[in-house]
């Protein structure tokens, strides 16, 4: 992130100055700050025609073109919270002003669209046999299947890296020879992958205790047959912010009853709902967990994430969900394949 100090002149400074000053931090903004700190306003390019055009002189002070009531965010604001406001509002800066209305930030749309480089890991269990995905799968892994002009996987792995996410491990076993040649160490992505080797069916967490490595910080674990735009650097700093040990992904299921359903107090009806529709909250297959989860997966054993939940729930660990409201698409069956593959281009 650039030096936004740099960008800062005082309400008396010249346009001319003030000009140098929006050169000098390549920020394209001077933002306004009096001897106390307080913040008063912002100064573009744009303002400074403007005022030229109305007559306002090069030595005139900055106060009389500057903008005073600028859109600005507080400190505790998260980052995508402030970038939803920038390309709301469409605009390409804002400043960060604190309860006594002190400048203390900037952030610009540029940097907020650059990931934030992420050391931490992420698990995609790709070892599945994709059995219901037959034909298709008789001569290639499930996560080799293409959506769109790419397989399923790379997708993933690019979702992933455009969140500064470039660590990854690879759950491998059908066909897991494809896999490794098709991705390699991962260089051709800028990421750097591991193959977790399932020499039988694991089930979803099982492979977990083949991480070869010491864990040091919360991990990622999503299905490899999963396309979703869901916010991973959101669901990372959900995860932390609940200090949780374990969070699990939900998306909404809505289930329509085909009947009538009635309410009966004894032997009374009380009232009739007409094929009433049934809400829950299912797992979407995308997790995040602390390293010092790991010693609960058994070694070379079958282990599915329910269970580990379960697991933590009954030690009274704390374990929280994270509402999925974003495109989301498991491909278990031919007819998901199939609407995945329409939905692809407008969402990915």
């Amino acid at each position: 992130m650039r030096d936004w100090k740099k960008a800062v002149v005082g309400p008396t400074a010249s346009i001319k100055d003030t000009i140098k000053s929006i050169n000098d931090s390549v920020l394209q903004i001077a933002l306004v700050v009096d001897e106390k700190g307080i913040f008063c306003g912002t100064v573009t390019d744009g303002d400074i025609r403007a005022g030229i055009l109305r007559g306002v002189t090069l030595d005139a002070e900055v106060s009389t073109i500057m903008h005073q009531q600028p859109i600005v965010a507080k400190p505790q604001d998260d980052r995508d919270a402030i970038l939803s406001s920038l390309k709301t509002n469409k605009i390409h800066h804002m400043p960060i002003v604190d309860a006594d209305g002190r400048l203390v930030g900037l952030e610009t749309l540029d940097d907020l669209l650059m990931p934030m480089p992420r050391s931490n890991a992420v698990v995609l269990m790709a070892g599945g046999l994709g059995t219901r995905l037959r034909p298709l799968t008789d001569d290639r892994p499930k996560p080799l299947l293409h959506i769109g002009n790419r397989p399923i996987l790379e997708t993933i792995i690019m979702n992933f890296i455009e969140y500064g996410f470039s660590r990854f491990y690879l759950s491998v076993n059908y066909k897991a020879e494809m896999v490794m040649d098709y991705f390699g160490d991962g260089s051709r992505l800028n990421a750097n992958i591991t193959y977790l080797h399932e020499k039988e069916r694991m089930g979803t967490a099982g492979a977990l205790s083949l991480i070869p490595d010491a864990l040091s910080e919360s991990f990622l674990v999503m299905n490899a047959d999963l396309l979703t735009k869901v916010n991973f650097s959101s669901l990372l700093n959900y995860h932390v912010k609940h200090n949780a040990k374990a969070t699990m992904c939900v998306r909404e299921f809505d289930y329509q009853v085909p009947y009538g359903v009635v309410k009966l107090i004894d032997h009374r009806l009380v009232a009739i709902e007409e094929k009433p529709i049934q809400r829950y909250f299912v797992n979407a297959g995308i997790y995040a967990l602390e390293p010092d989860v790991l010693p609960l997966v058994p070694k070379n054993a079958y282990f599915d994430m329910p269970q580990l939940f379960d697991q933590l729930i009954k030690n009274r660990n704390e374990v929280a969900v994270f509402p999925v409201q974003e495109y989301w698409m498991d491909i278990g069956r031919l007819d998901d394949y199939q609407r995945a593959a329409i939905d692809f281009s407008g969402e990915f």
